[in-house]
């Protein structure tokens, strides 16, 4: 436990380095912090800070930097934010347009790097296996164009070759039976409804109708699970600029995306705005990063999580505003008809 004196340095230091990027010094944080302290109370009270954890001193400096345990205090105990949007989120939101899901995917990721200056990343919502309609179009001799439009508005478009020609009416009956008897139900049982039903189908239609499930489910693995926007921002952050062993973590971590989805998905699990503190524990897994996600809704359900990735030397408290206001924004778009 902290005493008020301790706890009110500790902001100090921790804002100062964040503001700066340079070591605290006791002098400099006489000022900071606001309390009339002689230098040797402030160096005392120091040395506790860094018994317990809190700060480090680089071999370099004589002053001190906060650790992730100090960061973590910070973020959990310390930081007041700020409500409010950031006066730049404004003229973003009109991009949030509910057109098509994964436009407002892809405008919120670069929402959140523009806004932050680091990376923004968005999960692409959750879905399901399940068609709301589809047509097919005669394009040519054994050609047909099967056009396929998901419940949320994405469209899937695949060429479908045939072994016999068929003609438009053909495919207008074809379309007819799958829009009337299956729209609104997931492809596997589609596809287990059309295999008990193929003795009642001309066989080149049922063949149609077959492929039409493949270009949906084809359609759905093909779904980017995630879009990461503004990984070359972190090329200019002064923590990262001599450390080329750290940013191959880094973009290694954009690339294989593996263990941010993981991160990620137990992020969307949890209410409100989360902070994830590289060096703290196994979870962040690279050391200098720090993530602040939220969780966003589709009509009052979590389907996906968002959030920015930058040094842990980051404005904590711009961060978070930077992405609740971002959430907000992506769940009132997705959840307009």
């Amino acid at each position: 436990m902290l005493d008020d004196r301790a706890k009110t340095l500790l902001k100090a230091l921790v804002e100062r380095y964040i503001a700066d990027g340079q070591p605290v010094g006791s002098r400099t944080l006489s000022k900071a912090s606001g309390l009339e302290l002689s230098p040797a109370t402030i160096r005392n009270v120091m040395a506790d800070l860094e018994e317990l954890g809190l700060i480090a001193s680089p071999h370099t400096s004589a002053g001190r930097i906060p650790t992730a345990r100090g960061y973590r205090l910070f973020v959990d105990t310390l930081l007041t934010a700020k409500p409010g949007m950031p006066r730049e989120a404004g003229s973003f939101e009109s991009q949030l347009l509910p057109d098509q899901p994964q436009r407002v995917i892809a405008n919120a990721a670069q929402l959140l790097s523009s806004l932050s200056s680091f990376v923004g990343v968005v999960t692409s919502p959750r879905k399901t296996a399940v068609f709301h309609h589809i047509e097919f179009l005669r394009l040519g001799e054994r050609r047909v164009l099967v056009i396929m439009v998901s419940p949320d508005g994405d469209v899937q478009n695949r060429l479908v070759f045939t072994a016999q020609d068929l003609s438009q009416s053909d495919l207008t009956e074809a379309s007819n039976r799958l829009n009337a008897h299956y729209a609104g139900l997931s492809l596997d049982v589609v596809r287990d409804r059309l295999r008990s039903e193929v003795d009642q189908l001309r066989g080149e239609i049922a063949k149609l109708m077959s492929a039409a499930v493949d270009v949906g489910q084809q359609g759905l693995q093909e779904h980017e699970p995630m879009i990461i926007s503004g990984e070359r921002n972190l090329l200019t952050v002064q923590d990262f600029s001599h450390d080329m062993g750290s940013l191959r973590r880094m973009f290694d971590l954009f690339e294989q995306k593996t263990q941010l989805m993981r991160l990620l998905d137990v992020s969307s699990r949890a209410e409100g705005v989360r902070i994830y503190i590289g060096g703290e524990s196994q979870v962040v897994p690279v050391e200098e990063l720090s993530i602040v996600s939220a969780p966003y809704e589709v009509d009052g359900e979590v389907v996906g999580t968002l959030g920015v990735i930058g040094p842990t030397r980051m404005a904590y408290d711009r961060m978070i505003e930077i992405v609740d206001i971002t959430s907000r924004m992506v769940s009132n778009a997705l959840s307009q008809k």
